[in-house]
C-alpha cells in the first residue's frame, strides 16, 4: 500500500475528496515542474478496505493500492486472541474457515476437532489442546481470518 506524502501541493478538494474516474488535475511540485494526474478507474475494495486505483501520471499509466475510505468503515476486523490467555484458540495462519465442528456450550476433550481452515487449497485442522467447554465460537464457516484472530474461546 502506498505511503502518503506531503499533500500541500494539491488543490484542497483533491486532498479531501480525491479524484473520481475521468477527473484530471495539474499539480505544480516546484517552479517549472507540473504533474498531470488523471484518474482512470477505482477498483472494488477488498475485505480490508484496500482498493486499486488506476491513473495516468503525465500520460503514463500507473496503478496503486490505497485505503478506500468508503469501504474502510465497513471492513470487517476480527478480535485477536490473547496469547497469554489459555482459553483462547487463535488462527495459526490466514485463510478461510471451511468447517466448524463445535458450538457454544459443547464439551470437548483433548484432540477433538474444533474447526478447519483452508488456505491455498490445503486444509488445516484445529484441534482442542485441552479438555473443556466451548464458551464462544467467533468465526463461522466461510469467514476469512488472519493469523492470530480469535476462533474459539473456552469457558
Amino acid at each position: 500500500m502506498a505511503e502518503v506524502g506531503p499533500g500541500d501541493r494539491q488543490p484542497t478538494p483533491v486532498f479531501f475528496y480525491g479524484l473520481e474516474p475521468g477527473d484530471e488535475v495539474s499539480v505544480e511540485i516546484e517552479a517549472g515542474k507540473t504533474l498531470v494526474i488523471r484518474c482512470l478507474a477505482v477498483g472494488e475494495a477488498e475485505d480490508e478496505g484496500i482498493a486499486r486505483v488506476f491513473f495516468e501520471l503525465n500520460g503514463q499509466p500507473r496503478r496503486i493500492k490505497v485505503r478506500y475510505r468508503h469501504a474502510a468503515a465497513t471492513a470487517v476486523s476480527h478480535p485477536k486472541a490473547d496469547p497469554g490467555n489459555a482459553n483462547h484458540v487463535a488462527a495459526p495462519m490466514p485463510g478461510m474457515v471451511a468447517t466448524v465442528a463445535v458450538e457454544q456450550g459443547q464439551k470437548v476433550v483433548t484432540g477433538d476437532l474444533l474447526l478447519t481452515i483452508e488456505a491455498m487449497k490445503m486444509e488445516t485442522a484445529i484441534r482442542a489442546e485441552r479438555d473443556g467447554e466451548i464458551k464462544t465460537v467467533t468465526a463461522g464457516a466461510g469467514t476469512q481470518v488472519d493469523a492470530k484472530d480469535l476462533l474459539v474461546e473456552f469457558a
